[in-house]
């Protein structure tokens, strides 16, 4: 059959490697598809534990005047709702992906630095348990919003959770930029022949266009972050105004960062619909040069837009006008996506599957965040509604509307080849609809009570302000989000284990990741395939356009061998952001913490001679 691939063709006659099992194996893999796999089972806990957060926040704002929750309380959940959201589960799921099929879509073996990736990981793992740790230890959660701004991340204003929330998003931007220059490397280096850059799947190029994004505007953020941790622990006054401080140094350094983070979150999202929709229509993807010079375009623009969050902070009109105009200017290019995808759609033979499903509800409900996202460009209407709640609608509309609802898709879509089994359908549309329906009817009233004046970040109002009906009913979305979400996990766990055989090819693709087995094998290939086209596999099932070596030809494969060095690295990194941890506690225990830290440092240093030394 076309589908059998000439990858069963002949057996490696030339691979060997050090084999370890069980839990020894993912704690030391340096596979990118194993990786791959422990970013998604991460950040699915963490999609998890940021949706219950939300749950406790709507119960709060159910009904008027309720006490389920105090304000602090409710500050720490918003807080830790959209930093575990954003760093959490949306950005690892993201690299999920990108691990696991980066490679395979563009005929490589692997990563270019497989230990550098193995690290990224382990960092992650450490920098949100750090987060998380200050649920646990120390004065609580922080309760400053995800965006921490001066001077209320302050000594004299917030408690230590604010110190767990800083270290621990240093790991992560750590991890981000390691990642992103591995990636580079190899997207740049590591294409199999014929796949020129303009052959790659979009998927490959959005994720390529973010490695950019992480790598310039993650030290940004990490330069605020240790400017914020100097004048917390060591006295300094970057951002204290009566000491010639400024605090809107850190908006800047913050939203710099902050606003590339978007397309960071959602540019993958549409190389995912972009792999979906021609699958299911029948039909190559519309002007994919034209989507792939569009996502450039917004990944170079993105870093001049950045002030638009900040146009109450008194920049001045010569300001506000330069960052309107940018950010009018960047929905030019999202607009070619959407009208690509529906192109695409046009005078197609559907096939409503269920990634097709989540693919179709991006387009409308990413536009609709995308059209209010224009009107806050605007600087006296974004004043007008400034820190209302139709900010919460706008970009809950762009993040779970086009980031969540894509990347579920793209779990139906790809779970075959990683497991080798088919998701459940109907279990897959009943969670689609649920989550459909629960996410409009949350966040689309929030509009309407934002234009009626209900601030964001309050966890209260009175009976009389007439919120009472549309905050009811955003309550209730959130139970048809939580109901649909239990059903995906159900249907993972059961599919895992007891799923219909899915072959390697189940929806008939055409990118080069369908070729190999599913699940793919350790060295992903069996032979290096050539590419003759921006369907590879399209053009192999017509027996036209690519090459294989022929039966019989043997290739010398060498993979990585298992190492502990990435994650006793990451942990070491844990230890030496935790000893500072120490200096906020009073400074009896300042001793301890610079002694932990010192430690760790040198355990660091041994530990990247090792690195170095220890052959791959």
């Amino acid at each position: 059959m076309a589908s059998q691939t000439a990858d069963s063709m002949a057996p490696i006659m030339h691979f060997a490697r050090p084999t370890v099992y069980g839990l020894t194996d993912w704690l030391t893999t340096g596979d990118h598809k194993k990786i791959g796999v422990l970013y998604a089972i991460s950040s699915l806990i963490f999609l998890v534990i940021g949706g219950f957060e939300a749950l406790l926040m709507r119960l709060q704002l159910a009904v008027p005047d309720n006490t389920f929750l105090d304000g602090h309380t409710f500050n720490g959940l918003v807080t830790m709702h959209a930093t575990t959201m954003v760093f959490l589960a949306v950005m690892p799921l993201t690299a999920a992906f990108a691990n696991y099929f980066i490679p395979l879509q563009i005929g490589a073996r692997d990563v270019a630095f497989p230990r550098l990736n193995a690290f990224s990981f382990w960092t992650f793992l450490v920098g949100a348990l750090i987060i998380n740790a200050s649920f646990f230890f120390g004065e609580g959660a922080p309760a400053v919003g995800w965006f921490g701004y001066a001077p209320l991340t302050g000594a004299d204003y917030a408690g230590s959770g604010v110190d767990f929330w800083f270290l621990g998003l240093a790991a992560l931007a750590v991890s981000s930029m390691v990642a992103g220059t591995n990636f580079i490397v190899t997207i740049l280096n590591m294409r199999c022949p014929g796949m020129t850059l303009m052959r790659m799947p979009v998927l490959t190029w959005m994720i390529f266009i973010i490695q950019f994004l992480l790598a310039f505007s993650f030290p940004p953020i990490l330069v605020g972050l240790i400017l914020l941790g100097f004048d917390r622990m060591f006295g300094t006054v970057f951002y204290t105004v009566s000491m010639g401080g400024d605090p809107q140094l850190w908006q800047h350094l913050f939203w710099l960062f902050g606003h590339p983070e978007v397309y960071v979150l959602i540019l993958p999202a549409m190389g995912i619909v972009s792999e979906i929709l021609p699958v299911f229509s029948r039909k190559p993807l519309f002007g994919q040069s034209f989507i792939v010079f569009s996502g450039i375009f917004i990944g170079f623009v993105g870093f001049g837009v950045w002030a638009h969050h900040m146009f109450t902070a008194g920049m001045g009109p010569l300001a506000d006008a330069a960052f309107a105009t940018t950010t009018a200017i960047i929905a030019g290019p999202t607009g070619v996506k959407i009208f690509n995808g529906l192109a695409t759609l046009w005078k197609a033979k559907i096939t409503f599957t269920t990634p097709m499903l989540f693919a179709l509800s991006f387009i409308p409900m990413f536009t609709i965040g995308g059209l209010s996202g224009i009107m806050l460009a605007s600087p006296p209407l974004d004043i007008q509604v400034h820190d209302s709640h139709s900010v919460v609608a706008h970009f809950h509309y762009v993040l779970v509307g086009g980031s969540i609802l894509a990347l579920f898709g793209g779990l139906y879509f790809y779970f075959p080849k990683v497991t080798g089994r088919m998701m459940n359908e109907t279990l897959g549309k009943i969670h689609f609809w649920l989550f459909l329906i629960g996410f409009n009817l949350t966040f689309f009233p929030m509009h309407f009570l934002g234009n009626q004046g209900m601030p964001r970040r309050i966890y209260t109002f009175p009976a009389d302000a007439g919120w009472n009906v549309l905050n009811a009913m955003a309550t209730i979305g959130v139970f048809f989000m939580v109901a649909g979400t239990a059903l995906l996990a159900y249907n993972l766990i059961v599919s895992y284990q007891r799923g219909r055989l899915a072959g390697n090819d189940p929806w008939d693709a055409s990118t080069l990741e369908w070729l190999t087995d599913s699940p793919p094998p350790v060295f992903n290939f069996y032979f290096t395939p050539t590419v003759r086209s921006e369907r590879p596999m399209w053009d192999h099932k017509r027996t036209e356009g690519m090459q294989i070596e022929a039966p019989g030809t043997v290739e010398q494969i060498h993979m990585p061998s298992p190492s502990w060095i990435p994650i006793i690295v990451a942990v070491l990194i844990g230890v030496l952001l935790t000893g500072f941890l120490y200096t906020t506690f009073g400074s009896e225990t300042a001793w301890m913490g610079f002694v932990v830290a010192a430690s760790a440092a040198l355990g660091l240093i041994i530990s990247a001679y090792k690195w170095v030394t220890q052959p791959v």
